[in-house]
């Protein structure tokens, strides 16, 4: 226990995602029966469909294909940022449930160093403080449980956000679209951005006529951030065409 780093595995993706792109946006312009329109897609180009697809922004078929990730070694302050994207469904580790109390003076909760706390050369200060919170964390849990309240429930409250959380997101490519342009982008907090990037890795995998350019509005045109440019376009656009 202590520090930990990122980890996503892909878990599960509806199958042959293309195929089911293209036949719900055939039937949107087809008179044929969702069976003939089947036949028909299995004898088609689905890439250069979904490409088309993708050229024209009709994008409402592509909520068809879900992604299901499991992802662990993130912190408290990047999952509030992640649930902000509404359209997508999570589960996530119980602080309430599952407590953190180490049982060992030399064991400490899982949590999470940002790169800039190491860069000041506050690493062992900090993870000092994680210490010292663990032992008030221990003293909360076991007065709480004297007193027959709750323990892990109440005790959670003194918990930083660094303390590290495992969560399953499950998003449809639509979605997932929109998340990697906004969060794959430079301006995007680090932690949310290195998660972005590895299901973005992963998803490309599977579906790469789709998510070949996917990524930070910037990689296909010019920046979005305005003022707040990054000012590293050949980097980004270099970064995501050989992820």
């Amino acid at each position: 226990m202590g520090q930990v780093n990122l980890k996503v595995v892909l878990l599960q993706h509806t199958q042959d995602p293309e195929g089911v792109i293209a036949h719900a946006a055939k039937l949107c312009y087809s008179p044929s029966s969702v069976e003939e329109l089947k036949s028909k897609i299995e004898k088609s180009n689905k890439k250069k469909f979904i490409e088309k697809l993708l050229k024209l922004g009709h994008l409402s078929p592509f909520e068809h294909v879900s992604f299901t990730f499991g992802v662990e070694g993130i912190s408290r302050a990047c999952s509030h940022q992640l649930v902000r994207h509404r359209i997508a469904s999570y589960s996530q580790q119980s602080q309430r449930y599952v407590g953190k109390r180490s049982g060992k003076e030399d064991k400490i909760f899982d949590f999470i160093i940002p790169p800039g706390v190491e860069a000041a050369g506050k690493k062992e200060w900090f993870i000092g403080k994680m210490q010292e919170i663990q032992k008030w964390y221990d003293e909360l849990v076991e007065a709480l449980g004297d007193s027959g309240e709750k323990s892990n429930e109440d005790a959670r409250f003194i918990l930083p956000n660094a303390s590290e959380t495992k969560i399953i997101i499950t998003m449809n490519v639509r979605e997932l679209l929109h998340f990697f342009s906004v969060r794959c982008c430079n301006r995007a907090q680090w932690e949310i951005r290195d998660l972005a990037t590895e299901m973005l890795r992963l998803a490309r995998k599977i579906i790469p006529s789709i998510f070949s350019k996917s990524g930070p509005n910037c990689i296909n045109g010019p920046c979005t951030e305005g003022e707040m440019y990054c000012g590293k376009l050949d980097e980004v656009r270099a970064k995501f065409r050989d992820l």
